[in-house]
């Protein structure tokens, strides 16, 4: 008794100097909806802000969008959905390519929602959710001239925080939306066509072409 009494006291010896951090990380991790508010209206008054992302630099809020948002996404999350049952089958070398060109995607798509951000705010509607929840869903809608434009967020809850893993431009959940496609796809030229496909369709999009 006495040596397991010893070694649970130098256990809580060496813990010592990392409780302070553990606090301290447990208190700084943002609520979703705080984190969401914040990305949010970052975005925006960086949109509203900008002379050229105004005259329709698409490139420039392309990159906006990747600085401000992407870290707070779980990318590889997102991309396992959207492949569904095939992201098991593929290839850690697969799996990569999947993922870097579904971001571009991602970032693309959820730019041409922003593209029409001019004098709107952003207004979070009530979120319901318990205190011991790890997945929750953020509703918000960017508000002005014209009609609401509504973007939500399904987030979950990580050691680093809270991580966006699906969203919902105009009413379209993306991930469930690209796993029917992608599932289509797969099934007629296999995983390789899919990339191939999704390389193709963001080499494009770049270009001006669609």
């Amino acid at each position: 008794m006495k040596a397991m009494i010893r070694r649970l006291f130098l256990a809580a010896l060496a813990m010592g100097p990392w409780l302070p951090w553990v606090a301290a990380q447990a208190q700084t991790m943002k609520a979703p909806d705080a984190l969401i508010r914040e990305v949010s209206i970052d975005v925006i008054e960086a949109v509203k802000a900008d002379k050229s992302i105004q005259s329709g630099d698409v490139q420039k809020l392309i990159a906006l969008v990747d600085e401000k948002v992407m870290p707070h996404v779980n990318f590889q999350r997102m991309t396992a959905s959207s492949v569904g049952r095939h992201w098991r089958q593929a290839t850690p070398e697969q799996r990569k390519s999947l993922q870097d060109e579904f971001k571009v995607l991602l970032v693309r798509t959820y730019a041409g929602a922003l593209a029409q951000v001019k004098d709107q705010t952003v207004q979070l509607r009530p979120m319901r959710a318990g205190a011991d929840d790890t997945e929750v869903v953020v509703r918000t809608e960017v508000r002005g001239k014209g009609d609401p434009i509504q973007l939500d967020y399904r987030l979950e809850k990580s050691s680093e925080g809270w991580r966006i893993y699906d969203v919902n431009v105009l009413g379209v959940w993306l991930v469930e939306n690209y796993r029917n496609s992608f599932a289509q796809d797969i099934s007629a030229v296999g995983v390789d066509g899919l990339i191939t496909k999704l390389a193709e369709r963001n080499k494009a999009a770049k270009g001006g072409k669609s």
